[in-house]
């Protein structure tokens, strides 16, 4: 029994381990915010943001069609809550990821089984965090994988809901992870949640719409139709280096928006007690870098490449710098958005944004039929792997 114990505890390190060393090959990003959390949060986050990079991984291969797309998240999510092995569901997917999927992400699907030890480590309520958001992010990439086109999106609304699906959920898992960490921060649950899908949307707008161009040469676009089409700009016609005045003004009408959500971002981040100047960064290094990123687009609003607008290193390291020094000191941190975003527009958001929760689901959840319907995302797959 004793050396029994011994293999398990060496199996376990060598899973934290291989986190450790695979998460800055998959996004510097995260590999820079996520070490500032205490360590009580860092394994939990680090386990989470893995999981959903293979979630992602199967979204974004371009040679799997969106029925394929779907049976693989279904499967990723039996292999997450244990109802198939996760070995054999990692040994039937990557050889079926492309040379177009980076390597770092063919070595995450294999190594799914390490990840998945680490996560049998988590706190129930760790876990059931984690498997809400896979449940979500998987329906709702499917529900949008099998209409996507070059025409984008049909309104704001369906951005709306799209983003939630993709990046919202992610904030509400997070906040889960932060109130079970820091209890205290249960008082402010309902505000947070809310916030935190604003957070969410604000992140993912500005990824949107600097990556607008790559998505289009994959043969996607996720703008909303009606944004452009008052303006007389149809998007299934849109080419790069050849946009007009009616295109910008449509392009810093969604800046607006972004800068809106960022905005309540900034919001959420300061009901996170002073004390807790980690997560605090964690939250911070990203609002900054997305409105540096939302600047560039309004400055060149005729760009044709995501690199055009990409946050410079200087601009990077300054910004990580100035947050360390105020992170305690809210007056500071407003002043800090207010005269990085002060150039930018500012759209008001729709009403729905500020409007009471419907049967318990607030906007855009809302209007998510797969969630108004039932709650299946917290029951069975939760139970299921929190038994195993």
């Amino acid at each position: 029994m004793t050396e029994f114990r011994h293999v398990t505890a060496a199996l376990q390190n060598d899973a934290f381990a291989y986190q450790d060393s695979i998460l800055p090959k998959v996004s510097r990003t995260f590999a820079l915010t996520i070490p500032q959390l205490p360590p009580a949060l860092r394994v939990a986050v680090t386990n989470a943001y893995l999981l959903c990079r293979i979630a992602d991984t199967i979204e974004d291969e371009p040679t799997l069609s969106a029925e394929d797309k779907r049976h693989h998240e279904d499967a990723f999510v039996d292999a997450v809550t244990g109802r198939i092995d996760p070995q054999r569901f990692a040994a039937e997917l990557s050889p079926l990821l492309s040379a177009q999927t980076l390597e770092a992400e063919h070595d995450l699907v294999r190594g799914l089984p390490w990840v998945l030890q680490v996560t049998r480590t988590l706190k129930p309520v760790q876990q059931a965090a984690i498997v809400n958001c896979l449940k979500v992010m998987s329906h709702g990439m499917y529900d949008f994988q099998r209409g996507v086109g070059l025409q984008g999106l049909d309104t704001l609304r369906d951005m709306d809901r799209y983003c939630y699906c993709v990046a919202g959920v992610v904030g509400e898992m997070l906040t889960e992870l932060f109130i079970d960490f820091e209890p205290t921060l249960a008082m402010h649950r309902e505000s947070m949640m809310r916030l935190a899908v604003s957070f969410g949307q604000g992140l993912q707008m500005t990824n949107i719409l600097k990556d607008q161009w790559e998505d289009r040469s994959h043969g996607a676009c996720w703008l909303p139709q009606d944004v452009f089409a008052k303006r007389n700009v149809r998007l299934v016609e849109l080419q790069a280096g050849q946009q007009d005045t009616n295109y910008a003004g449509a392009l810093s009408e969604l800046i607006g928006v972004a800068h809106s959500h960022l905005q309540r971002a900034l919001e959420y981040t300061l009901l996170i007690p002073a004390r807790h100047a980690g997560i605090r960064r964690f939250c911070l290094w990203s609002v900054g870098l997305a409105v540096l990123t939302l600047r560039n687009l309004q400055d060149n609003l005729d760009f044709s490449s995501g690199t055009q607008v990409k946050v410079s290193h200087n601009a990077v390291a300054g910004t990580i710098v100035l947050i360390k020094l105020a992170s305690k000191y809210n007056s500071s941190l407003r002043w800090m958005f207010a005269m990085a975003a002060r150039q930018l527009p500012l759209t008001p958001l729709a009403a729905e944004w500020s409007e009471p929760a419907s049967a318990g689901l607030a906007w855009p959840k809302s209007n998510i039929p797969y969630l108004t319907e039932a709650t299946w995302y917290e029951l069975e797959d939760v139970k299921d792997v929190q038994q195993r």
